[in-house]
């Protein structure tokens, strides 16, 4: 079974005239993803953490707006749930500066309850709202629905870094190893499996200089060496099938074959 630790800290206050800011962090034994909680009503704050914390989550709780924007700053959490109507900083006016130095998930709550409410709290950069009073339920199941909606973005955003990673230019000729796919000029150029990765080999190491037994080990392993003229047929090939761009697969006499650097 899952133990729970709570800590309460006392922090210091803009002013001397500031209510108290009570957080607490509930540590699971396990690492949780990390809701923040701003909400002034101590009672309903207290039960959202409880709530969370039996679902897995660990939760800070803040009731002032301005601390609670601080404690944002030093500390991103992986989603925000923020009230509306809040001391020292309004909730719009937290998510107005938050979404300028963040983009974790925000669900809205709140008494204010309008068509208008929900439009003006949306368009400030709240990922979703809800009024009160609500379900604890649905809460819940709002907090994990933008999680994985953000997961899935930040998986995506991943992918297509190792996308980038994954292409090669040279001049104007782009090869994307993860669909295997070859362009010239923006024109697609259709390569057998021993073409391409010959021609991958090549670009994952410009100006480098391959035997051609080399070449023969490594792309053609089940060929015997000797008078074999599996790669100097394949040069052949993507030499004529690149053409002009062909000419920058350069013969290295006594050796075998290079990529001349990209100019």
């Amino acid at each position: 079974m899952v133990k729970f630790q709570i800590q309460k800290v006392i922090f210091p206050m803009p002013t001397p005239s500031s209510a108290e800011f009570l957080h607490h962090r509930i540590h699971c034994a396990q690492k949780t993803q990390h809701i923040f909680i701003v909400e002034d009503q101590s009672e309903l704050a207290e039960l959202l953490a409880q709530e969370l914390v039996q679902n897995g989550f660990e939760t800070t709780i803040s009731e002032r707006g301005d601390t609670a924007l601080q404690h944002l700053r030093a500390t991103p959490p992986d989603l925000l749930i923020l009230d509306w109507m809040l001391p020292g900083l309004s909730g719009l006016e937290v998510l107005r500066q938050f979404r300028g130095f963040s983009s974790v998930p925000v669900l809205m709550v709140s008494a204010m309850a309008s068509d208008m409410d929900r439009v003006l709290g949306l368009e400030l950069g709240a990922d979703d709202y809800m009024a009160k009073p609500f379900s604890m339920p649905e809460l819940i199941a709002k907090v994990r629905a933008l999680l994985r909606r953000t997961q899935l973005w930040q998986l995506s955003q991943e992918q297509d870094r190792q996308n980038q990673a994954d292409n090669f230019h040279h001049g104007n000729l782009v090869l994307h190893a993860s669909s295997r796919q070859v362009t010239l000029r923006q024109r697609p150029i259709y390569l057998t499996k021993s073409e391409f990765e010959l021609l991958y080999l090549l670009l994952k190491n410009p100006a480098r200089a391959f035997s051609r037994e080399y070449l023969l080990e490594t792309l053609w392993p089940d060929v015997s060496s000797g008078c074999d003229r599996s790669v100097d047929n394949t040069v052949l090939k993507l030499r004529k099938k690149l053409k002009p761009w062909g000419e920058n697969i350069e013969t290295v006499w006594g050796i075998g074959y290079r990529l001349s650097p990209a100019g």
